[in-house]
Order: structure tokens, then sequence, then C-alpha cells
């Protein structure tokens, strides 16, 4: 993840041409497809819910992200299958669904918090006494989590059964394996560049990196 980065924002002054010297194909980012980059500059993270790491990106740093990325750059969340479960399936529909609300932040951050607790502490297997017991089990128990923010169970069942759902499901799965996404959180730059997060120090740096693949990177 970005146990490396600095916890302070350490955004470069310089101008982004001036950081092709300073990161490196191979080190700092990979080509992960043999396709043209995309046409309008974009920004996707794949992460999960049930991803310690994304839960602590989301908490400490995706707000200094958002705020400092370029205003010509598109940003996006993926839900990433790894286990390929019907359980891991309901999961992934339930950011679909919350992708249709206006009260994204809230209701990404409810979930976050009922599968791993309000601290991580439900997906910690370090912990003293810790027993590994799935909070959600069934759609039902992520609809109760939806309810309290008034969504109700027709209205979440409509968006989750929906087409639209069923399409973009399967576009987060095929670009999963296109990009090689093999861990997470995972940050795709304009649907060609993964950023190597083990070789980025502080979070200026990674906003930097972000902002100079792409705009600026050819």
């Amino acid at each position: 993840m970005i146990k490396h980065i600095a916890l302070a924002l350490t955004l470069a002054v310089a101008p982004l041409s001036s950081f092709a010297a300073q990161f490196v194909e191979g080190k700092h980012f990979t080509v992960v497809s043999n396709k043209a980059p995309s046409t309008e500059p974009k920004l996707t993270e794949f992460y999960s819910f049930y991803c310690g790491n994304c839960f602590n990106m989301e908490k400490m740093y995706m707000a200094d992200i958002k705020a400092n990325l370029n205003k010509k750059i598109a940003f996006d969340t993926k839900h990433v299958d790894f286990a390929n479960t019907e359980i891991n399936t309901e999961v992934m529909r339930s950011l679909a669904v919350i992708q249709s609300m206006e009260n994204k932040k809230p209701i990404t951050d409810a979930m976050f918090k009922v599968i791993q607790g309000e601290n991580g502490e439900k997906h910690d297997h370090s912990a003293p006494g810790h027993k590994h017991e799935e909070p959600i089990k069934s759609r039902d128990d992520i609809k109760a989590v939806f309810a309290k923010f008034g969504v109700d169970s027709a209205q979440y069942d409509k968006i989750a059964d929906s087409k639209e759902t069923d399409a973009k499901l399967a576009l987060w799965r095929s670009q999963q394996r296109e990009f090689r996404v093999q861990s997470v959180p995972s940050f795709i730059v304009n649907d060609k560049y993964q950023i190597n997060m083990g070789a980025i120090r502080t979070l200026g740096e990674l906003i930097d990196l972000m902002n100079y693949l792409a705009l600026e990177h050819k």
C-alpha cells in the first residue's frame, strides 16, 4: 500500500514537464495495456471493501489526493473480484449502487466500517482474541447499511439488479484482468499506466506522479 508515504502533504511546485526525469517507467509506474491511453485524462482506483489498506487510503489520503489532482483529471473507483464468490459479487454491486447515489462518501465509509470495524479491527487477524466472522453474509446485510441512509429495499434491488450494474461489474472484472491488478489499492492512469506504490515515498510524490502520467507522459 503506501506504508512508506509520509503523512505530510509535500506537493512539488515544479511544472509537470519537469517530472519526466524524476519518474521512471518500470520503477515508479508500469505500462499495463497495449492499447492507446484514454482520450481524456483519468485516474481509476481499484479497491475492495475487504481491504484494510484500502480503508486506510480512504480515511487518510483520498481527500488530499482528490483535492490536488488537476481538475482536468476524472476520478473513478472500481471494486476488484479476487474472491469470485456470491457474496463478493453482492459487495461489488453495493459499490455500483453507491455510485448512483448523491451521498456517495458517507455510504462508502459505512460499508468499509461495517466490514472492517471503525479502525479496521474486524479484519486485523493479528489483533488479540481475533475471531474472523464476516459481518456481511447476504444482500440483506448490505441493504441494512443502505437503509440507514434512506435507501429502501426495493430501490436498492432495482439498481443492484439493473442491466447497467451488470455491465459495470463485467467491465470492472475485465479491466482487473487487462490491467493485471493483483493487489489493492491499485491506481491506473489513463487506462494505460499502473502506479508502483512501493516506489512512492511521499503523498506529494504520489499526486505529482498521478498528474504527470495523466497529463504529460507520452
